[in-house]
């Protein structure tokens, strides 16, 4: 058996098939589903079985504010996500591939407004399988 990948509280990841090459993504073993930053999000009209998602991210809203990527990728579920403050909200669900350094693996991800928040992106307990989280390192994997 291998011995599972550390990995920090903190790590650069991408989302190629969203084309985000570069964001820093915050490790939360406390959240269930990982979040991505989004805003106007849009259930597109589909005639096939297979609904779509189309949104708006900035990856790197202090640095570059104006840097806007927008996005369209299958819808896999709608669900009732409860934060940490105990606020419910309807959320968008998509599945996308993620890349941290050599590992890339599909994972599950809600869309909601992380604005007020440090990071666009939080990585929640169910994609981390396969790694440890060390919380006093960050940007362990390169």
């Amino acid at each position: 058996m291998e011995a599972p990948t550390p990995i920090g509280w903190r790590e650069w990841v991408s989302l190629p098939e969203l084309g985000i090459r570069h964001l820093k993504a915050k490790v939360d073993t406390g959240a269930r589903t990982s979040a991505l930053h989004a805003f106007s999000v849009k259930v597109l009209e589909s005639t096939s079985q297979k609904k779509k998602v189309c949104f708006i991210i900035r990856p790197h809203s202090r640095h570059s504010p104006k840097k806007m990527i927008k996005c369209v990728a299958e819808l896999i579920d709608i669900r009732q996500i409860t934060d940490s403050g105990g606020h419910k909200e309807r959320r968008c669900v998509i599945k996308t591939p993620i890349v941290i350094g050599k590992h890339s693996w599909p994972i599950e991800i809600t869309l909601t407004s992380r604005d007020s928040m440090r990071f666009k992106m939080l990585l929640g307990r169910t994609a981390l399988k396969g790694f440890i989280v060390d919380p006093c390192r960050s940007y362990l994997i390169v």
